[in-house]
């Protein structure tokens, strides 16, 4: 048992829109029901650079970012029940909340009425700032850590614990399945997995992206139809086409224009959170009486529900492996959309 705290190896953002440089960070000791999980692999989510560059907002710094972390658990603590050495484990957007409240209680810990705690750039309940997964090892309450099926591999798996969950806690609380017609807007580390995820639930899906650079890859990852979005007819020839229009982008849309798309009581669902305010005409929502909708991860039970889909249907991520001192070139990579489809970090290499 791990006795007091300790210090691991980290890639940090020492101030805002600084470049991450290799530093040490604090972890806890080993609580009564925490699991030490040596990281093996850390996805790189377009808000960790939405939040290292403060495009969310005033951050805490120095700010390790990371919360698609993947791992192997090391150490429990006395009281845990849930896993063992040598688990196969996951960490996604949160490790605690208040586990009272009537959202806690049913199992959607991302709504907490009294706000969870996330990941990294928050702090914990002790006040102490909370670190990613661009980390070598990281200690976490069980009740916050998912199980990796046998049939995931870590690498894939690591992106499925906020772009997974992200695309699929919406796709399944608005019905995406056999006989409707779902808009994935956005061929990303998001919408890439939408598409997947939709497809495997039985859902007709098509890609709405800005141009058809990515269209092959679309439809070899399960989409029935590619538009682009920057051929104004391509609003013409999808009016009133979709049941459930997913935007995993993180710009500003012109929301009329694609809300004109949906059928009668369709419903438009932002995961995508770009740093400006958006304009809506309220007369796209009224005609039809459509739905603007948005939605963010799920809760534990949904992301180990997600997990299992996954691991059922054979839908890792599309990744590459990336050394930690690649980190800054990625997240302008990411920026320029220049990935297919989600940087991934050996975490060996910090």
């Amino acid at each position: 048992m791990t006795t007091q705290a300790t210090t691991v190896p980290a890639y940090a953002a020492p101030a805002a829109k600084a470049p991450l440089e290799r530093t040490t960070i604090p972890r806890r000791a080993v609580g009564e029901h925490d699991v030490l999980i040596e990281i093996k692999y850390a996805g790189v989510c377009h808000s960790d650079i939405h939040q290292a560059r403060d495009g969310w907002g005033e951050g805490i710094f120095p700010m390790v970012p990371g919360h698609e972390i993947a791992g192997i658990v090391t150490e429990t603590g006395p009281g845990v029940t849930s896993f063992a050495v040598g688990d196969r484990v996951g960490v996604g957007c949160m490790v605690d909340s208040c586990r009272v409240c009537d959202n806690c209680r049913a199992g959607f810990q991302q709504h907490c009425a009294n706000g969870s705690v996330m990941t990294y750039n928050a702090l914990d309940k002790n006040g102490e700032p909370t670190y990613g997964g661009y980390a070598t090892h990281i200690v976490v309450d069980e009740a916050f850590t998912v199980r990796i099926p046998d049939g995931l591999s870590l690498d894939v798996a690591a992106p499925l614990l906020c772009a997974g969950i992200t695309v699929y806690s919406p796709l399944r609380h608005w019905n995406a399945g056999p006989g409707r017609k779902i808009a994935v807007v956005g061929l990303g580390g998001l919408g890439h997995m939408a598409v997947k995820i939709a497809n495997a639930l039985g859902a007709e899906v098509t890609v709405l992206s800005q141009s058809l650079r990515k269209k092959d890859d679309g439809l070899s990852l399960g989409a029935r139809h590619y538009y682009a979005t920057s051929d104004d007819a391509t609003f013409e020839t999808l009016a009133g086409s979709f049941d459930l229009i997913i935007s995993t982008v993180s710009a500003p849309l012109p929301l009329d224009k694609f809300l004109g798309l949906l059928k009668t009581d369709g419903t438009m669902v932002n995961v995508g959170a770009p740093e400006e305010p958006v304009s809506l005409n309220l007369f796209s929502l009224i005609g039809g009486r459509k739905a603007l909708a948005g939605s963010t991860i799920g809760g534990i039970p949904e992301t180990q529900e997600m997990l299992d889909f996954c691991a059922e249907h054979g839908l890792g991520a599309e990744i590459e492996v990336i050394r930690a001192d690649q980190i800054n070139e990625a997240y302008e990579r990411v920026l320029r959309s220049d990935v297919r489809y989600r940087f991934v970090i050996d975490t060996t290499t910090i």
